[in-house]
């Protein structure tokens, strides 16, 4: 560095107030586009913010939307699963409500003395054992007497006069009738009075 680069210049005074006077307007130029600036980049954050809540509030209404419809299908699943176990399982107990059928017959005629009493008692176990498994799978009997017939829960095998029953009453159930749930498995068979 030269001797004179290394001298402080002198300013020059009106040089200076004129400068200062531009930088002045400069900076309250700069200000108010500054200001105009801000105002117009508010607006355009205020926007975006309000495009940004509509977006979230348009997510959140489908996401509830979305949700419902799912549990509304988790619902009728579970609903079609129970039918159709109801279902299977009726279809399976129906064939061995015969089986019963027969097992009950038999102890109708169950001898009273010798050998025969003791293979009574054994089949009056598995009847027990039996009707003990279609109870605690929910099945019903359907043997009431002295019941209005219900064409839904009785099949009519005989209409009869008694005086003992009034028109349209169960006299007696010939043979038994079941139900699991609301679903008739097998109707009564019943003699009915007219």
């Amino acid at each position: 560095m030269t001797e004179e680069e290394n001298i402080p210049k002198e300013e020059d005074p009106n040089s200076s107030s004129a400068e200062k006077i531009e930088e002045a307007m400069s900076h309250e130029k700069k200000a108010e586009t500054g200001a105009h600036v801000a105002h117009h980049d508010h607006e355009k954050l205020k926007d975006a913010l309000l495009k940004a809540q509509t977006d979230c509030q348009a997510n959140l209404d489908g996401w509830q939307r979305e949700r419902a419809e799912f549990s509304n299908y988790k619902k009728r699943i579970e609903r079609e699963n129970a039918v159709l176990n109801q279902t299977i399982t009726g279809s399976v107990i129906k064939k061995y409500l015969v089986i019963l059928d027969d097992l009950e017959l038999a102890l109708k005629n169950r001898p009273t003395i010798g050998e025969g009493v003791a293979w009574a008692n054994g089949i009056e176990l598995i009847v027990r054992k039996l009707q003990g498994i279609l109870d605690s799978e929910g099945v019903e009997r359907i043997n009431e007497n002295k019941v209005m017939f219900d064409p839904n829960l009785h099949e009519a095998i005989s209409n009869e006069e008694n005086p003992d029953f009034t028109c349209g009453e169960v006299i007696e159930v010939v043979r038994q009738g079941y139900k699991l749930g609301d679903r008739i498995l097998r109707p009564a068979m019943v003699r009915v009075a007219r």
